[in-house]
């Protein structure tokens, strides 16, 4: 896969979701970095991806609560819908993104540039 923004981080999803809402969150920041250019490091796309996560859930990506959006609601209710957990952002969602960049800015074994 070619990654050319920081949306294409998104394209593949997880291996697993934390809450019935992360979900949707997820599909918000694909596409709130849909035009957003690769940083030029890790670091900075740490920070742009806690940045998104707290602008568009409302509360940091620390917060030891649950958060719940009502935009995030299933239409298949239950007592998780519309809940986003922190913690999987912070203990899986944020890492696998950035070994995804990480990845795609590796140097090619055959010498290439960068993928």
């Amino acid at each position: 896969m070619s990654i050319r923004n920081i949306a294409d981080l998104f394209e593949e999803r997880p291996p697993h979701w934390g809450l019935r809402g992360d979900p949707y969150l997820w599909a918000e920041m694909k596409l709130h970095f849909s035009s957003t250019p690769l940083p030029a490091s890790v670091s900075e796309l740490e920070t742009l991806l806690v940045e998104a996560f707290a602008a568009l859930t409302g509360l940091p990506i620390t917060s030891k609560d649950f958060i719940v959006a009502d935009r995030y609601r299933s239409p298949h209710g239950g007592m998780s819908s519309g809940a986003v957990d922190p913690g999987f952002w912070r203990d899986l969602a944020v890492p696998l993104l950035i070994a995804r960049f990480a990845a795609a800015s590796e140097p090619d074994p055959s010498g290439h540039a960068p993928r």
